[in-house]
């Protein structure tokens, strides 16, 4: 038990609850939170990020695991919060959600449990007051009042909401019919709701905070931590099925929800939408009074499950799992999913049966905690864990079989409740993939379930976005009695005319309304512009799309996108094979029909492949790394030059496991095998190395800048160049120094003298200062014998130095790609001295001055 006192800090929401233990727990060493939902971790974690070196940072949760090695400060949900872990600090957000039926047992376990060893903080409502003081005897409370005012307002039709407003329904079919409606009268809406995938809803969220859209309609997801520039938030119903029963929602949680509206010192308002005909879509006077004065009826009692249950056998699991609490303000929660499934399965001999000894009675407990993302229900869900838990008896999933499984949901077709399907599917597999001893070759297919899961919720987000933001049906139409498709649209130096009235702008292949828009019609004006405008997109995409294939210069590549005149036209990413990135289009090409779309970003994928023709090098020693026959050690080098762009140091590279014919192989690629680096020689050109290292960045690798022309020679700079080894206070290019290390061989096994003289127009040729010849000498192996000056009264050049190769234990060999120099030392005399004179700024003569 640690010494410090737990510091509870509750209150209303928009307090700067979660702002405040963000900032305390970057005052310390280290520290973790953890978050009702996946997306406020996200949000978090992003934050945090600009805060803190990334890789000091990590985010966990059931579906995805960022982990760097040495992280120090953990973005968790709750029941993803690494067990026995020791933090400087530890918060738990929304803490009375240890009164939530399905999840409480998880948040009472971190509130009664979880520690830091010098802070900890619990955040929440004001309701949890009674139950910290009675649960956790000498805590700290610090009561947070809300930043700015919330107020109620009377009921308002949809078509006279105010701008910047939430629509808060219960269910899909209301939350699509408001969202219809809204699309209709006042532009469009985003959609926000539970059965969303986390990264569909944050594009959902962006569309509304970007200002695309005016208004949101979601479920009540959105009164979990959710930070929304709203103003108002308008109620479509009170009430709602809890999994039990439908009912009023209580004060409280009116307020979680109502309280989204104003943001920091901003005002919020609140209120109901009229004309719905539902009688009790009415707020009470003491309902409006709680949620002003933010006064709510305290919590009596937190959810209590077994943190810690004994894995004995399953009915020794089972009830541990069951038992009722003992401390007075704890509950013994109703039976949630993961004990259903449990009990139910355990009761089938033909599972119960098989299962003995306390790690698998342990295993088997994972399984049946696996999420019901799909909302199959219990019975359904537990067939699921079942063949799920034969699979997980005999060891880790097939990487193959899991593969076929998640390959088999990768696809976009389909309307929103298609795609939704799939994304709850997935899911499912990117938990179990993130699991540590799941599935074989975890990574990768943890990897591509993520993968799939992000199409997938992208396609989602355009489905949702195409019918309630960008396309106008002709059922608006019927009702204003009018048909606007009829009248003439024009474009003239990017003006939409519609009529002869000006409608608004195009920006490249994005429309812009007017503001101020003069017809007596703005419907009919607007419903022609919708007909009429993807012709007019699709005609000046053709003409885009041949522009780049006869003028390729036209585009150009900003950061992560494709560009012409200043406008994205697509987005580069980067998923699991840095030399294969992929388009997707910009959404400003979201009013292009299919057919032009495709033309015009078959265009862009043709520049982008020709762009990326000086990677061929890479991609060869990519290919040649899939090849079997090459053997592991030759595999694993050519995969580090292949994801290094074409450079790795020789002391870390495990070239000297390659044997003879490995290193032929290595030869015909076109490696060059240094005596301090092995590098492909192609990727040495600033062309090459510039493409890649765009796509490293995109990718979201941290990567030295180029050098501004790729010279032999640079002065030293940090962070030192791509390409370049610093040397002194030079920085020599990879082949150049290469290049007198070579000749230093060539002129020691030659001349077959133990020492010898180094050509000094190599260095000239070079620009190099003898300090930077001294340094790389010493690093190839060589040593330099003291240089005696001339004595007083002597004339003539000054002394070269004389070198002698001198390897230190696990250097380079004294040839490079050719193993040691064999043979014995020449023992002649020593060299000739040169008659021709002193060389004009000779670096080897002042190399001898420095060395005596």
């Amino acid at each position: 038990m640690v010494a410090h006192k737990v510091h509870a800090v509750l209150g209303p929401t928009n307090t700067g609850k979660t702002h405040l233990a963000i900032e305390r727990m970057c005052a310390h060493s280290s520290g973790a939170i953890g978050f009702p939902l996946r997306l406020l971790a996200r949000e978090v974690y992003d934050r945090v990020c600009k805060l803190k070196p990334p890789k000091e940072v990590a985010l966990i949760t059931g579906e995805e695991r960022i982990v760097p090695q040495g992280a120090r400060y953990f973005l968790c949900t709750a029941e993803a919060l690494p067990r026995n872990a020791d933090w400087a600090f530890f918060a738990l957000d929304e803490a009375q959600l240890g009164a939530d039926r399905e999840r409480g047992h998880t948040f009472t376990k971190h509130l009664l449990d979880t520690r830091g060893r010098e802070e900890t903080m619990m955040l929440g409502s004001d309701t949890l007051a009674p139950l910290v003081r009675s649960l956790l005897p000498g805590s700290e409370i610090t009561a947070r009042p809300r930043f700015s005012t919330l107020s109620h307002a009377p009921a308002r039709k949809v078509s006279r909401l105010p701008s910047r407003s939430a629509v808060v329904a219960f269910s899909a079919e209301e939350v699509y019919a408001a969202a219809e409606m809204l699309r209709r009268l006042r532009g469009g809406a985003a959609v926000v709701t539970g059965a969303l995938s986390p990264r569909t809803r944050n594009a959902q969220v962006d569309l509304f905070q970007s200002g695309e859209v005016d208004y949101l309609v979601a479920t009540d997801a959105i009164g979990m931590g959710l930070n929304l520039d709203l103003d108002h938030v308008a109620f479509a119903g009170l009430s709602k099925f809890d999994g039990v029963r439908r009912r009023r929602l209580t004060t409280s949680e009116m307020a979680q929800i109502a309280g989204r509206a104003g943001r920091h010192q901003r005002d919020g308002t609140f209120g109901t939408i009229a004309g719905t005909g539902k009688r009790e879509l009415e707020f009470e006077d003491e309902e409006v009074f709680a949620i002003e004065e933010h006064r709510f009826p305290p919590l009596t009692g937190l959810y209590w499950r077994e943190p810690d249950p004994r894995y004995d056998n399953l009915a020794v699991l089972i009830e541990d799992l069951d038992a009722p609490p003992r401390e007075a303000g704890l509950m013994k929660p109703p039976e949630a999913t993961d004990l259903a499934v449990l009990r139910k399965l355990a009761g089938d001999p033909a599972i119960a049966g098989l299962i003995t000894g306390s790690r698998q009675v342990e295993r088997f407990w994972h399984a049946c905690s696996l999420p019901d993302f799909r909302n199959y229900g219990i019975d359904n869900h537990a067939r699921f864990v079942a063949r799920l838990w034969r699979q997980l008896r005999e060891g880790a999933i097939p990487a193959a079989q899991a593969a076929k499984a998640i390959d088999e949901l990768n696809r976009t077709g389909g309307d929103i409740d298609t795609l939704q399907q799939r994304i709850a599917a997935i899911r499912s597999w990117t938990y179990i993939a993130e699991r540590p001893d799941w599935v074989e070759q975890r990574e990768a297919l943890s990897a591509r379930a993520r993968e799939v899961e992000d199409r997938l919720s992208d396609a989602l987000h355009e489905r949702l976005t195409e019918r309630f933001v960008n396309r106008r049906t002709s059922l608006l139409m019927k009702k204003m009695g009018e048909d606007g498709s009829s009248l003439p649209v024009t474009v003239a130096d990017d003006i939409v005319l519609v009529d002869e009235e000006r409608l608004g702008t195009l920006e490249g292949f994005a429309f812009r309304a007017d503001s101020d828009a003069s017809a007596e019609d703005s419907r009919m004006l607007h419903a022609a512009a919708e007909k009429h405008l993807p012709r007019l997109l699709a005609d000046k995409a053709r003409t885009l799309a041949k522009a780049i294939g006869e003028t390729p210069a036209i585009v150009t590549l900003d950061e992560s996108q494709l560009v012409h005149e200043g406008r994205p036209l697509a987005l580069i990413e980067v998923h699991n094979d840095l030399l294969a990135p992929r388009l997707a289009p910009h959404r400003n090409l979201v009013l292009l029909p299919d057919d032009a779309k495709s033309e015009l970003i078959s265009a862009l994928e043709a520049w982008l492949a020709t762009a990326l023709e000086p990677l061929v090098p890479l991609r060869k020693l990519a290919a040649a790394a899939k090849d079997f026959d090459a053997g592991s050690e030759l595999r694993a080098l050519l995969v580090s030059l292949s994801e290094r762009g074409g450079m790795v140091p020789r002391t870390s590279s495990g070239l000297d496991a390659l044997d003879p014919d490995q290193r032929k192989m290595l030869s015909r690629l076109g490696v060059t095998v240094g005596a301090l680096d092995i590098f492909h020689p192609a990727m040495l050109k600033r062309k090459a190395l510039a493409i890649w290292r765009a796509l490293a960045v995109i990718s979201g690798r941290r990567l030295p800048p180029l050098a501004d022309e790729m010279q032999p020679v640079l002065e030293a700079t940090k962070p030192v160049p791509l390409a370049y080894r610093v040397f002194g206070k030079q920085a020599l290019r990879l082949d150049s120094a290469e290049k007198i290390l070579r000749e230093a061989h060539k002129t020691r096994v030659e001349g077959k003298a133990r020492q010898f003289i180094l050509d000094p127009s190599l260095a000239i040729s070079t620009g190099m200062t003898p300090e930077t010849i001294l340094q790389l000498m010493r690093a190839g192996g060589f040593k330099a014998k003291d240089v005696k000056p001339l004595a007083e009264g002597e004339f003539g050049p000054p002394a070269q130095p004389r070198w002698r190769w001198q390897p230190r234990r696990g250097s380079a060999p004294a040839r490079s790609g050719q193993g040691q120099a064999r043979g014995k030392s020449h023992k002649g005399g020593k060299p000739p001295r040169r008659d021709k004179g002193p060389v004009p700024g000779n670096p080897f003569a002042e190399l001898g001055k420095l060395i005596s």
